[in-house]
Protein backbone atom coordinates (compact mmCIF):
# COMPACT_ATOMS: atom_id res chain seq x y z
CA UNK A 1 0.00 0.00 0.00
CA UNK A 2 2.90 2.35 0.73
CA UNK A 3 4.25 1.84 -2.80
CA UNK A 4 0.86 2.49 -4.35
CA UNK A 5 0.56 5.78 -2.47
CA UNK A 6 4.08 6.74 -3.59
CA UNK A 7 3.21 5.89 -7.21
CA UNK A 8 0.10 8.05 -7.04
CA UNK A 9 2.06 10.98 -5.61
CA UNK A 10 4.71 10.59 -8.31
CA UNK A 11 2.08 10.35 -11.07
CA UNK A 12 0.24 13.47 -9.86
CA UNK A 13 3.51 15.39 -9.71
CA UNK A 14 4.50 14.30 -13.23
CA UNK A 15 1.02 14.87 -14.67
CA UNK A 16 0.86 18.40 -13.25
CA UNK A 17 4.27 19.32 -14.62
CA UNK A 18 3.69 17.78 -18.04
CA UNK A 19 0.15 19.14 -18.18
CA UNK A 20 1.42 22.65 -17.59
CA UNK A 21 4.59 22.46 -19.69
CA UNK A 22 3.54 20.29 -22.63
CA UNK A 23 -0.17 21.12 -22.80
CA UNK A 24 -0.40 24.74 -21.66
CA UNK A 25 2.94 26.11 -22.81
CA UNK A 26 3.66 23.95 -25.91
CA UNK A 27 0.03 23.16 -26.93
CA UNK A 28 0.31 19.38 -27.07
CA UNK A 29 -2.74 17.23 -26.29
CA UNK A 30 -3.50 16.72 -22.61
CA UNK A 31 -4.18 13.01 -23.17
CA UNK A 32 -0.66 12.61 -24.58
CA UNK A 33 0.78 14.42 -21.55
CA UNK A 34 -1.10 12.01 -19.28
CA UNK A 35 0.18 9.00 -21.23
CA UNK A 36 3.76 10.23 -20.97
CA UNK A 37 3.21 10.88 -17.23
CA UNK A 38 1.96 7.34 -16.71
CA UNK A 39 4.92 5.75 -18.49
CA UNK A 40 7.38 8.11 -16.80
CA UNK A 41 5.93 7.31 -13.38
CA UNK A 42 6.28 3.56 -13.78
CA UNK A 43 9.75 3.67 -15.37
CA UNK A 44 11.14 6.30 -13.00
CA UNK A 45 9.76 4.56 -9.90
CA UNK A 46 11.13 1.17 -10.93
CA UNK A 47 14.53 2.36 -12.16
CA UNK A 48 15.10 5.67 -10.40
CA UNK A 49 13.55 5.08 -6.99
CA UNK A 50 13.62 1.34 -6.35
CA UNK A 51 16.88 0.56 -8.15
CA UNK A 52 19.12 3.64 -8.20
CA UNK A 53 17.94 5.48 -5.07
CA UNK A 54 17.92 2.39 -2.86
CA UNK A 55 21.37 1.25 -4.07
CA UNK A 56 23.27 4.50 -4.76
CA UNK A 57 24.89 4.55 -1.31
CA UNK A 58 24.32 2.93 2.03
CA UNK A 59 21.38 4.03 4.16
CA UNK A 60 23.57 6.20 6.38
CA UNK A 61 24.41 8.55 3.48
CA UNK A 62 20.98 9.64 2.34
CA UNK A 63 22.26 12.95 0.92
CA UNK A 64 24.63 11.15 -1.46
CA UNK A 65 21.86 8.71 -2.47
CA UNK A 66 19.53 11.63 -3.12
CA UNK A 67 22.08 13.45 -5.29
CA UNK A 68 22.86 10.37 -7.39
CA UNK A 69 19.19 9.44 -7.78
CA UNK A 70 18.13 13.01 -8.60
CA UNK A 71 20.74 13.30 -11.35
CA UNK A 72 19.66 9.96 -12.79
CA UNK A 73 16.01 11.10 -12.57
CA UNK A 74 16.89 14.20 -14.60
CA UNK A 75 18.43 12.11 -17.37
CA UNK A 76 15.70 9.46 -17.26
CA UNK A 77 12.88 12.05 -17.27
CA UNK A 78 14.38 13.88 -20.23
CA UNK A 79 14.84 10.67 -22.22
CA UNK A 80 11.35 9.30 -21.55
CA UNK A 81 9.62 12.62 -22.32
CA UNK A 82 11.74 13.26 -25.40
CA UNK A 83 11.44 9.74 -26.88
CA UNK A 84 7.70 9.47 -26.22
CA UNK A 85 7.13 13.06 -27.30
CA UNK A 86 8.97 12.50 -30.55
CA UNK A 87 6.92 9.40 -31.30
CA UNK A 88 3.61 11.10 -30.37
CA UNK A 89 4.18 14.62 -31.70
CA UNK A 90 6.85 14.17 -34.36
CA UNK A 91 10.45 15.30 -34.24
CA UNK A 92 10.08 19.01 -33.53
CA UNK A 93 12.36 21.44 -31.76
CA UNK A 94 9.61 22.27 -29.26
CA UNK A 95 9.52 18.72 -27.88
CA UNK A 96 13.21 18.99 -27.03
CA UNK A 97 12.59 22.29 -25.24
CA UNK A 98 9.54 20.89 -23.50
CA UNK A 99 11.49 17.80 -22.46
CA UNK A 100 14.30 19.86 -20.95
CA UNK A 101 11.97 22.20 -19.05
CA UNK A 102 9.76 19.33 -17.84
CA UNK A 103 12.72 17.20 -16.75
CA UNK A 104 14.22 20.06 -14.73
CA UNK A 105 10.95 20.81 -12.92
CA UNK A 106 10.23 17.12 -12.27
CA UNK A 107 13.77 16.68 -10.95
CA UNK A 108 13.23 19.46 -8.42
CA UNK A 109 10.17 17.59 -7.16
CA UNK A 110 12.10 14.32 -7.08
CA UNK A 111 14.53 15.75 -4.52
CA UNK A 112 11.64 16.10 -2.06
CA UNK A 113 9.98 12.87 -3.20
CA UNK A 114 13.09 10.91 -2.20
CA UNK A 115 12.81 12.31 1.32
CA UNK A 116 9.18 11.16 1.39
CA UNK A 117 10.29 7.69 0.29
CA UNK A 118 12.83 7.50 3.11
CA UNK A 119 10.33 8.45 5.78
CA UNK A 120 7.15 6.76 4.58
CA UNK A 121 8.01 3.94 2.19
CA UNK A 122 11.47 2.66 3.06
CA UNK A 123 11.04 3.50 6.77
CA UNK A 124 14.42 5.04 7.48
CA UNK A 125 14.89 7.72 10.10
CA UNK A 126 17.03 10.86 9.79
CA UNK A 127 20.17 8.87 10.59
CA UNK A 128 19.64 6.36 7.81
CA UNK A 129 18.68 3.48 10.11
CA UNK A 130 15.68 1.34 9.36
CA UNK A 131 12.78 2.07 11.66
CA UNK A 132 11.62 -1.12 13.30
CA UNK A 133 8.28 0.27 14.43
CA UNK A 134 5.19 -0.29 12.31
CA UNK A 135 4.67 2.67 10.01
CA UNK A 136 1.37 2.96 8.12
Amino acid sequence: MKHLKALIIKFVMSALVLGIVLTVIYNYDFSDSILISLVLTVVAYALGDLLVYRNAADDSDSKKRNIVATISDLILSFLVIWIMGTSLFGNTSTIIQGSVVSAIVITLGEWFFHNYLDKHVFNTNNYGHTDTTYNK
